[in-house]
């Protein structure tokens, strides 16, 4: 059995693409260190996850997506060291589904590492995520309720670093309970990955930081006229289909790169998101979690810098990005056609393509 497990459950929007985009390249080298990422393959982690968190859409990832869970734990009984089992969304699980995941570890020393930041930036994010999934909620209608369903995870149940503690902290004794706050403003991003290494007992240098990438944001116009698309779009209802067309090649290939103004939410969700920041750190300082970096960095600063809200988007500066991605998908569309027939993409994709060039 594993000597321990850590758990790393999130927060959503904090890095963890960053960090897993490393530890999964450098799979073997951790192994060869000691730690176990278990499972077949970086995907059983987030069925995992689906799994403890009792989503039934976990049958449809497929025939094998059902034995995820099993996978992992056998993998973990299997092991003599350390093992890590890393998903942003074991956050939204219920105190009774964290609970029974620990149990499950059982007898390894189960350590829970939570990576955090201030709620702020946070609920910007999300919104910006919600939207590559194809929401169409406005941000003035985000977030304005906490979800009693396990499986919400663009809602403040698991955005919230306050609840999911409340949720979380109880299944482990508080010293193995490792918080990580955003490193300070103008590190390198390696920082990050460097303080998650410290907790895990490993040298950072084992596996290569140049591996992971940060996700960046769409601009204030480009968010709303994803928003509006997603409006008009009929199928991508897969959780591949929305990950390939519409993070990938929609919002983070060719709207992020236009740049574009930052926004923020109104502000009656700003006094929010700095209300909850605040409870989070009175929590955090009243229990000896062992925390990493500077608490103050989980509150919402007060001065904020003035930046527009979605709302005072106007049809005209939609339409110019709409027209200028058109142009760009046109471009697209020619370069895959025109392509010699040695190198033309399988038919399947250029279908894909055309279904979604048409919005269908």
């Amino acid at each position: 059995m594993s000597r321990r497990v850590f758990v790393h459950i999130g927060l959503p929007k904090t890095g963890t693409s960053y960090l897993q985009a490393i530890a999964w390249p450098g799979r073997e080298r951790l192994r060869e260190a000691g730690l176990l990422l278990p499972g077949a393959r970086k995907s059983d982690h987030l069925l995992s996850s689906m799994i403890v968190r009792d989503d039934p859409g976990v049958a449809r990832r497929g025939p094998d997506a059902p034995g995820a869970w099993d996978r992992v734990r056998a993998d973990v009984a299997a092991w003599s060291g350390d093992a890590l089992v890393s998903h942003e969304f074991f956050c939204a699980a219920s105190a009774e589904q964290a609970t029974r995941m620990v149990e499950a570890l059982a007898p390894a020393e189960v350590h829970v590492v939570v990576t955090a930041r201030e709620p702020l930036g946070l609920f910007t994010s999300s919104w910006q995520e919600s939207l590559k999934n194809k929401s169409t909620t406005p941000l003035a209608d985000y977030g304005r309720s906490e979800s009693e369903d396990p499986r919400a995870v663009w809602d403040w149940r698991a955005l919230d670093l306050g609840l999911v503690l409340e949720r979380w902290a109880p299944t482990v004794p508080p010293e193995r309970l490792h918080v990580l706050t955003p490193p300070p403003p103008g590190s390198a991003r390696e920082v990050l990955w460097e303080r998650f290494a410290g907790v895990l007992g490993i040298d950072p240098a084992t596996c290569d930081a140049t591996q992971g990438f940060a996700n960046s944001s769409m601009g204030v116009v480009e968010a709303e006229t994803m928003r509006r698309v997603n409006e008009r779009l009929t199928g991508f209802n897969t959780a591949r289909a929305r990950g390939v067309w519409l993070r990938s090649f929609l919002a983070d290939e060719r709207l992020v790169p236009r740049g574009g103004e930052p926004f923020w939410p109104a502000d009656d969700q700003v006094a929010d998101a700095r209300r909850r920041g605040e409870r989070a750190v009175e929590r955090l300082r009243a229990a000896p979690y062992d925390v990493v970096g500077d608490l103050e960095l989980l509150r919402v600063p007060e001065d904020l810098p003035p930046r527009r809200h979605p709302d005072s988007v106007t049809d005209a500066e939609v339409a110019e990005v709409a027209l200028d991605l058109v142009a760009t998908l046109m471009g697209d569309l020619q370069r895959r056609t025109d392509r010699p027939a040695t190198s033309a993409p399988p038919p399947s994709r250029l279908s894909r393509l055309r279904r979604a060039l048409r919005g269908r």
